[in-house]
Order: C-alpha cells, then structure tokens, then sequence
C-alpha cells in the first residue's frame, strides 16, 4: 500500500472516530472529554523529568503545548510571573501540577 492510499484510508475513518468520541458511550466512559484537555508544559531541554512528561504524553497520544524556558523568552516570563520553580511545570486547563509523575498527571488529567 502506497503512502498516499495509507493516508486516504486514515482520513476515511476520521469521521468514525469523531462519531466514536462523540458517542453517549463515549460521553459516559469519560473519552469525550479526554482528549479536550489543554495540556501545557514548561520544560528545559535537558530535564530528565521533562522527557520523561514527553514520553509518556507521546505514548498515550496527550496532546501538548510545550515552551522551552531557556530558548524562548516569552515563555521564560510567563513562568516567571505565575511564580514557576524548577521544571516542568504542567498545567492541564488551569490545574497546575510541579515536576512529573504519573500517578501525579493522571490526577489532575482526569
């Protein structure tokens, strides 16, 4: 199979996942609302915490915004005035949670 039937054929069933997510079996099992969470994340690029948030967020399929506090200073600022120390720093809407884990993430994701 070619790369462009590969994307047809991936195209064709969005439809049916939105169908899917959108579904009152969705809505009660709590995945409609799973995937509509606002995660963000300030990190460095050399924090093992921060890679480890990377990992588990691509593993799961968790979309994430994520501002490099060393590399872009409008970021750098928008830690510095919601009072951030050390990194990551997640927020998840507007619960915020300090360093990474999982049972820690999942707290406040769901």
């Amino acid at each position: 199979m070619t790369d462009r039937a590969k994307r047809r054929k991936l195209c064709s069933l969005l439809p049916w996942a939105a169908a899917v997510l959108a579904s009152p079996l969705a809505a009660a099992a709590g995945l409609a609302d799973y995937k509509e969470r606002r995660v963000v994340m300030y990190a460095t690029s050399w924090c093992p915490y921060c890679q480890q948030a990377r990992n588990y967020f691509r593993q799961r399929g968790i979309p994430y915004v994520e501002h490099d506090i060393e590399k872009d200073a409008a970021a750098h600022r928008d830690y510095k005035a919601f009072g951030g120390r050390g990194v990551p720093v997640i927020f998840v809407d507007k619960r915020r949670m300090n360093g990474f884990s999982i049972s820690g993430f999942e707290k406040i994701y769901r």
